[in-house]
C-alpha cells in the first residue's frame, strides 16, 4: 500500500529563525510542542548556543518518510534559497 492513511500524513517540515540569525530545519508532528522543546533546551543540541525566535516556515501533510527527505533537501540548500522559501510562504499567507 503506497498511499498512507491521512493519520500517517501528519508530519511537518519547519524552519526556525534563531538568535544568531541562522535557520534551523527539522520535522515534527506537533510544531507548537517542538518549538517549546527547543526553547526549553530539551530539543536539538543546535539550540544550546542559540535561542529559537520564531517558526518562519512550515510544510504540512507529509509522511514520516517524505518529511525526512524534504528536511534533507532544505538542509542542503544555501541560505539564500532558504530565504526564498520563507518569503514565498509569507507572501502566500492570508
Amino acid at each position: 500500500m503506497n498511499d498512507p492513511t491521512p493519520a500517517a500524513r501528519n508530519w511537518q517540515v519547519y524552519m526556525i529563525l534563531c538568535s544568531d540569525n541562522s535557520l534551523y530545519t527539522g520535522i515534527t508532528t506537533d510544531i507548537a510542542r517542538r518549538f517549546r522543546q527547543h526553547a526549553q533546551g530539551s530539543g536539538a543540541k543546535y539550540f544550546r548556543g542559540r535561542r529559537p525566535l520564531q517558526v518562519v516556515y512550515c510544510e504540512a501533510d507529509h509522511s514520516r518518510s517524505s518529511a525526512s527527505k524534504r528536511e534533507a533537501q532544505i538542509k542542503a540548500m544555501k541560505r539564500e534559497e532558504k530565504a526564498i522559501l520563507v518569503s514565498q510562504q509569507k507572501s502566500a499567507a492570508p
